[in-house]
């Protein structure tokens, strides 16, 4: 099993993270339990960071907080020095909450309302990242209203597909997001942008999927940007300051992935982009990068409590565990794999092959096919599932009227409560009772 982080095993024979036992994170926490590894983000953290300064060009990070999402997990960042990206009003609105600079928070979506866009300019966030004509006209009218400007970059779509799940492709040609590179949409948008006083033009962002195992697919969106920029210098002199190529950089959720280091992911980005530039005669922009689940999801670990068993003979055994797709959809959305571990008996030979069901009723319910654990493994055991720190919390959800899980921080042999578990009378808190009750005869 490979350990990630600052995971171990300690004399008791229990999985360790950040220096805690396990075992006693649900005794104290309960189940299920997500745990990060706050030693691990900071070190990916650094990856970024010293990949970037290894180059002579300006830079950011930014965190994508959609991967995960909380007042601690913002704070984090902002004391690690990133930037911020949000894709809604809610995501706004706690990074605000959590002290982070507006500055440095970039807004994205594909439907931003109104009442967003208005709440981004009150707080004077510091980009705008536009991905339709609608937004572009609306954004316009509002900041003529305020009289106030706004640094923007267009969203293009350069019909890149990347090596990735349908579901998290988004740089084809047929996509809901941005503008399209090759049908005269991203120039229509470019000129209209120029044309405002109120919107500061400052670059292109791209973003062509998520899990992405190569290189390859970034090279290629970058080169067919900068043809198009070739064209557009000559025609409208335009010349980008920032070029964000977005996120999307894949992990080792299993054995069978093969993911690039970071330093591999931005060295292949900054020499296709200063090769470009070398080649056009202009300025290196700021190159922006916009990781997410590369940052947080290898320091999260599941901890769930394993209830009922189910032996069909000749087929199949089930392990049922005390979360599922509740908080973690992934595997149920798009067939995503985990490995796994019984927590309390670490060493223990896995010479049992078994599947691990969530409690939700559907059969679809499913967070592992085929886990190996020991064939020693019973009720009340503890169950750790790696790599759940992006995309499972933050896509938690009540179906079956579950509560949601706790979340803690570890690091340096202590551990910190970020999130509170939900209670059932959290439940039904916003919810109001009939006030008059309807007869059909």
């Amino acid at each position: 099993m490979l350990m990630r982080g600052t995971q171990g095993i300690n004399e008791k024979g229990h999985l360790t993270i950040g220096g805690v036992d396990s075992m006693k994170l649900v005794e104290e926490y309960g189940s299920p339990l997500f745990v990060y590894d706050i030693a691990l983000i900071k070190e990916k953290v650094a990856e970024f960071k010293s990949a970037f300064s290894r180059h002579q060009v300006r830079w950011q990070v930014a965190y994508a907080s959609k991967a995960f999402s909380s007042i601690a997990m913002i704070q984090l960042m902002n004391e690690l020095d990133l930037s911020l990206d949000v894709v809604s009003g809610g995501e706004l609105f706690t990074a605000l909450k959590a002290g982070f600079p507006s500055e440095r928070i970039h807004f994205h979506g594909n439907n931003k309302t109104q009442a967003e866009l208005e709440y981004a300019l009150e707080e004077r966030i510091g980009t705008i990242i536009i991905d339709n004509f609608y937004e572009l006209s609306l954004l316009n009218q509002l900041c003529k209203e305020r009289q106030q400007t706004i640094d923007i970059l267009l969203r293009t779509t350069p019909g890149v597909q990347a090596h990735t799940h349908s579901y998290i492709m988004t740089g084809q040609e047929d996509s809901k997001f941005g503008f399209n590179l090759d049908n005269g949409s991203l120039e229509e948008a470019i000129q209209k942008a120029q044309n405002s006083p109120f919107l500061i033009l400052k670059g292109l962002h791209c973003h062509i999927g998520s899990q992405i195992f190569s290189d390859e697919s970034f090279v290629q969106a970058i080169n067919k940007m900068f043809q198009k920029l070739r064209e557009w210098k000559q025609r409208y002199d335009f010349e980008i300051k920032v070029l964000n190529v977005g996120g999307g950089f894949g992990i080792k959720y299993s054995a069978e992935d093969t993911p690039l280091m970071i330093g591999e992911f931005v060295d292949t980005i900054v020499s296709a982009i200063v090769d470009q530039c070398d080649s056009l005669g202009i300025a290196y922009p700021e190159i922006w990068v916009e990781p997410g689940r590369i940052l947080v999801a290898e320091a999260g670990t599941t901890l769930y409590t394993i209830g009922a068993f189910k032996d069909i003979p000749q087929m199949r055994k089930y392990i049922s565990v005390d979360g599922g797709m509740t908080d973690n959809l992934r595997p149920a959305l798009y067939q995503a794999k985990y490995e796994c571990l019984v927590a309390n008996k670490a060493p223990a030979p896995a010479d049992d092959t078994v599947t691990i069901a969530g409690k939700c009723c559907e059969s679809g319910d499913i967070l592992i096919w085929d886990a190996k654990l020991p064939s020693t493994t019973e009720p009340n055991d503890i169950l750790a599932v790696f790599c759940t720190g992006a995309y499972g919390y933050a896509m938690a959800n009540h179906y079956n009227r579950m509560p949601k899980p706790a979340v803690v921080f570890v690091e340096n042999g202590s551990s910190q409560l970020v999130i509170q578990r939900e209670t059932y009378e959290d439940l039904i808190k916003h919810e109001l009772p009939l006030k008059q009750s309807i007869l059909i005869n």
